[in-house]
């Protein structure tokens, strides 16, 4: 690795650090909070569309081809919005010194994804869930290190009941089959994902970042795929372009939402993806939620309201 990628990946963090500063007179930051988790929370709530036809069509597709495929389809969504922006405004998507960040961010989201989907073959979907969801946990306190964020008991206990909740939701059983050790890889890779994104989030546009990273994981995914390919039928093609539809409305809102809110604010709100995961089974399979997943999905309002609550000003002596 030469000297001018080690800059830009730690230009791209070092940026991010400052951000985390208070300014003064910034009285716009609340706003751009509120803005941040409304982004985030909207993005977890429709992503289980997705990961519901993943796992519809995983018995046909290997999870390397859904990948691909999810990413070309988002692309396919995007490029006409891209070619619009650049005709308004030619300037480069992103700047030389950003790319390798981006490919490291890219890399990890590639991998999360492509594991989540080989997990979401062998458990159920509910079981990958719950060890998935240790990506809120390893973000924060990833963030807590390498972004230097504040860790205060708000957000520590925000974590605390999402997880607490997704357990409850999941009940994942006893045993621990080698599905559940991939969702918990994919957890992993995807909190580096989470804190790789607030570290570029303000160094080019929410577009031309999604743009990138959907290139860059076509180009990582191809190789696999060429060996692993299977042309999907009339009613694959329609659910992959669905998938791409709701893969490209998400992941932009996702980094958007890191351009206005810190990883410890908005790592909590992952688990709302379980609240999606519910009201999807109830309206789409009729699976009525059971009395402890009523319990859990209350307790992770009870840490999103923890996260979005307003601070208390401290008193002037």
């Amino acid at each position: 690795m030469n000297s001018q990628n080690k800059d830009g990946v730690s230009e791209a963090l070092d940026e991010a650090v400052a951000a985390e500063a208070p300014r003064p007179g910034q009285t716009d930051h609340g706003r751009n909070t509120a803005m941040g988790i409304a982004l985030m929370a909207g993005a977890m709530l429709i992503i289980p569309s997705s990961d519901a036809i993943a796992k519809y069509l995983s018995g046909a597709h290997s999870a390397a081809f859904l990948s691909w495929a999810r990413y070309v389809a988002a692309l396919g969504f995007l490029l006409p919005i891209v070619a619009v922006a650049q005709w308004r405004s030619p300037e480069p998507l992103i700047a030389r010194e950003q790319l390798l960040p981006q490919i490291i961010r890219t890399a990890f989201l590639v991998g999360a994804m492509t594991l989540y989907f080989m997990a979401i073959k062998h458990v159920p979907l509910a079981d990958a869930l719950g060890a998935y969801f240790v990506a809120p946990i390893i973000a924060t306190l990833l963030a807590t290190v390498i972004l230097r964020e504040r860790l205060d008991w708000r957000r520590l206990a925000a974590v605390g009941l999402g997880f607490a909740g997704a357990l409850l939701v999941v009940r994942p059983g006893a045993e621990t089959s080698s599905g559940t050790l991939i969702a918990l890889a994919s957890g992993a890779l995807m909190a580096c994902y989470l804190v790789m994104t607030r570290a570029t989030a303000k160094a080019s546009s929410p577009l031309s970042t999604l743009t990138l990273q959907l290139t860059l994981g076509i180009a990582m995914l191809t190789p696999f795929v060429i060996f692993q390919w299977s042309m999907p039928d009339r009613e694959g093609i329609m659910l992959i372009l669905l998938m791409g539809l709701v893969s490209a409305a998400s992941n932009l809102m996702t980094i958007s939402a890191f351009r206005f809110a810190q990883v410890s604010t908005l790592s909590p709100l992952v688990y709302l993806e379980l609240v999606g995961a519910t009201a999807l089974g109830l309206a789409v399979f009729g699976d009525f939620p059971a009395p402890a997943t009523w319990a859990g999905i209350a307790v992770i309002v009870i840490a999103g309201l923890i996260v979005v609550a307003p601070r208390r000003k401290p008193r002037a002596p």
